[in-house]
């Protein structure tokens, strides 16, 4: 048996929790508002999203409001701004009643949706709408100064704004917008021209009557290969790039979740908390998408931190589901509120993003009742490339391969590595990405006769499941978030005071890994408080180092490249020092 036949025999074949034919792997649709359209029409009167604030202040939508008003956008997309099928349009928002209406609508409009982080720098907001060439960004209005001051540089055309308090009930929606604005003083005051996106809804509406206009006609001959989302990532190295998804990607990896969950899932009764953010693929994928496509209820939490901000979400509604990282159920079961009233209705929760600690696991599982189920993915894979079964999680490892994917691991040359022995991670199936947009080099880096190379290094077990050993790429985990050393160093580099500078991952108890970085001083006057005001200023929370470390030199390869790898063996070295002390 060749070391590649151990990997094509598919030992994992028999461990999924019902048998599947390889038919069954199918879009099931023409395209993603097609699936969307039929959700609305089989749940219309089912609430759709619930937006849970801390104070437990809600606002919800329900399917047939979410379908009216997101085919009104895509209205005012094409007519009122003239965009056409294929155009990038952002969206930059949090989780909110928005979201949905945005994201639909621009599906609906046959254009591509660019999720954004609106937790981005206006630097990094103007390199992703150059990038992408987006035409039209949704976004909060507390974002809109950073926007504001880098517009002109970029291709935007168009601004829709919303709010937070978008849909709420008048009342409530007067309260909030007044705390936000003259109390807690979030909203910036702006110049920019900007359409309030409940403006933007009407003029759709009224075209839409006046014209009798179908928005379905607007994707009727929408193929599955056609992109439909731009989600940008780091890929394997450098700065931010968009892996361009297509209908096809999103709609099969979601079959291949229902084929991974059937049984678990109760079309129109199962309610999901979401306090992952929808612009990552994760929530995006199988919050946004899946749970709506089964008719569930998305309770919507604007931002899990503190953690605390959980707490009405997850009391004031019958969960049954939640998606996390470690971090955020290590931090719930910290909770106080949390271990005296547990969710009694949860049955499921499903982890991803970085690696779930087993302790926490076990912990979940004591004071809920319910299983972490752990899987694994990438932005390039839609995201998902392997799960656990529901019905049997396995310690410390990400589980089987998704239904229609297969899996290899292999070294540095491409070659298979024998049963047991860990090699690269690389999968073939039909949620690959159809490649980096506008970046064959990188493409074609990544993408191998058809495998994606994830950069992973894992090994597999005898019956099939996979479990993750290290990464090849110095990528680091921030709490599930994707931060690339290179990104951080360059920002480093843009001042005059710096000589160079190695970026690293240092284990943290609250976010999993935590940003430090080690710096060579041009000027002696450098402080760490000049270093942390420009990284507030170029670089979102999560990327900026939280340990800055001055050094004469840093360790080298005769060539002259930076040994990360050093850096952090000395800093695991002194922590296991210091935790032995």
């Amino acid at each position: 048996m060749s070391d590649c036949q151990a990997y094509d025999k598919a030992p994992w074949s028999d461990q999924y929790e019902k048998p599947f034919e390889p038919s069954d792997v199918v879009a099931g649709y023409d395209n993603l508002p097609g699936l969307i359209r039929e959700a609305a029409e089989k749940y219309p009167d089912h609430i759709a999203f619930t937006a849970c604030m801390a104070n437990g202040m809600n606002g919800s939508l329900r399917y047939s409001e979410v379908e009216a008003m997101s085919d009104a956008f895509a209205v005012y997309l094409r007519e009122e701004l003239g965009l056409e099928r294929g155009a990038r349009v952002a969206v930059q928002m949090p989780n909110c009643l928005s979201f949905p209406v945005a994201a639909f609508g621009v599906l609906k409009a046959g254009c591509v949706l660019v999720n954004t982080n609106p937790l981005y720098t206006a630097p990094e907001m103007k390199h992703q709408f150059n990038d992408a060439g987006v035409e039209a960004v949704v976004i909060m209005d507390m974002f809109m100064d950073k926007l504001e001051s880098v517009i002109t540089e970029t291709p935007v055309e168009h601004v829709v704004v919303a709010s937070v308090a978008q849909w709420f009930p008048t009342v409530v929606r007067g309260i909030m917008k007044f705390v936000l604005r003259y109390w807690n003083r979030a909203i910036p005051d702006y110049e920019m021209a900007a359409t309030p996106i409940v403006r933007a809804v009407e003029m759709g509406r009224r075209r839409q009557a006046e014209q009798d206009i179908k928005v379905a006609d607007y994707t009727a001959d929408l193929g599955l290969d056609e992109g439909a989302v731009l989600q940008y990532t780091g890929g394997t190295t450098g700065v931010a790039k968009g892996a361009l998804l297509s209908h096809g990607n999103l709609l099969v990896n979601m079959r291949q979740l229902d084929l991974i969950s059937l049984g678990y899932v109760e079309a129109g009764k199962d309610c999901v908390v979401t306090a992952l953010p929808m612009y990552h693929i994760f929530a995006f994928t199988v919050n946004l998408l899946l749970f709506y496509h089964h008719g569930g209820r998305n309770v919507l939490v604007p931002s899990p931190r503190p953690i605390q901000n959980c707490q009405r979400a997850l009391e004031n509604y019958p969960v049954n589901w939640i998606t996390g990282v470690n971090t955020l159920y290590n931090a719930l079961l910290n909770e106080e509120w949390f271990n005296v009233y547990p969710p009694k209705t949860m049955k499921v929760a499903l982890a991803g993003g970085t690696a779930l600690h087993q302790s926490v696991a076990e912990r979940w599982q004591k004071v809920v009742g319910c299983p972490i189920v752990e899987g694994y993915g990438l932005t390039e894979s839609s995201p998902l490339l392997c799960f656990n079964p529901i019905s049997r999680p396995r310690k410390d490892s990400i589980g089987i391969p998704a239904p229609g994917t297969e899996v290899r691991l292999v070294d540095d040359e491409g070659q298979c590595v024998p049963l047991g022995e860990p090699g690269e991670l690389i999968a073939r199936g039909p949620q690959i990405m159809q490649g980096y947009w506008h970046r064959p080099e990188e493409t074609a880096n990544t993408l191998r006769d058809g495998w994606l190379y994830t950069g992973d290094v894992a090994e597999m077990e005898e019956d099939g499941f996979f479990r993750i050993v290290d990464r090849k790429k110095d990528m680091i985990l921030v709490s599930g978030f994707n931060v690339y050393p290179n990104e951080v160093e360059d920002c480093l580099a843009q001042l005059d005071k710096v000589h160079e500078s190695a970026v690293v991952g240092v284990e943290d108890e609250q976010s999993g890994e935590a940003v430090w970085a080690f710096v060579v001083k041009r000027d002696d006057s450098l402080t760490e408080s000049e270093l942390a005001a420009h990284c507030k200023t170029n670089l979102a929370g999560y990327k900026r180092p939280r340990k800055f470390i001055f050094r004469d030199e840093l360790p080298k390869t005769p060539v002259g490249k930076v040994l990360r790898k050093e850096l952090r063996a000395e800093l695991k070295s002194q922590q296991k020092k210091q935790q032995a002390a």
